[in-house]
């Protein structure tokens, strides 16, 4: 694998990171709700689910998800299902915004989780690395599956790197509507409406 094969995945794979899509809708939401440091948490958490599909991708597993349309149902209603609780939490939580709730509600590992569930939930992934990745990596290279699991790591740190700016910002957002206690109950039903539509969407996706 040369440099130049190398800065051209890097550049391909910050285009697709910083293209408006769920996971950026989700990191967003979760830094207006819960502040800067939880929505860097959960984008750290979101891009470690990457290594899964990466690992997937390098060994063939995902592949299971393309040829098995029941493998990849189970998969897809599971996420479907996990974002619809995340949804309904959100719409019973007592405050919106972390500075009226209390801190330790929302651990630094339960953040975390929810990112990777997120992610590792989400078959359409698993078949988005199986495509990108062996379009970088030469198959009847003798290192293939190290190459593949090479460029599952450069794609997980710039997502890392992309995602945790993202969080950061949107996190001021989060404090800036924080002092305005009308916006609480609002954001609320934004953000479970995002969860919804992002469950939706998943459900409806096809293989």
């Amino acid at each position: 694998m040369t440099a130049s094969v190398i800065i051209y995945f890097l550049g391909a794979s910050a285009a697709l990171t910083i293209a408006p899509g769920p996971d950026n809708i989700f990191i967003i939401s979760q830094g207006i709700a819960h502040g800067r440091k939880a929505a860097v948490i959960t984008a750290w958490g979101m891009c470690s689910g990457i290594s899964v599909h990466t690992a997937c991708a390098a060994f063939g597993l995902s592949a299971v998800f393309y040829s098995s349309a029941l493998a990849f149902q189970a998969v897809q209603f599971a996420g479907a299902g996990y974002l619809l609780y995340l949804a309904y939490k959100t719409l019973h939580e007592p405050s919106f915004f972390p500075s009226q709730t209390s801190s330790a509600k929302w651990s630094a590992a339960s953040l975390f989780r929810r990112g990777f569930l997120m992610n590792v939930l989400n078959p359409k992934v698993a078949l988005f690395f199986l495509a990108f990745l062996p379009q970088f990596a030469a198959p009847s290279s003798p290192v293939f599956v190290w190459e593949m699991l090479f460029l599952g790591v450069v794609f997980m740190l710039q997502a890392i790197f992309i995602f945790s700016i993202i969080g950061y910002f949107s996190g001021s957002v989060g404090d800036y509507l924080a002092q305005n206690a009308a916006a609480g109950k609002f954001m609320s039903w934004l953000t479970a409406g995002v969860f919804i539509s992002l469950a939706i969407r998943l459900a409806l996706a096809r293989r």
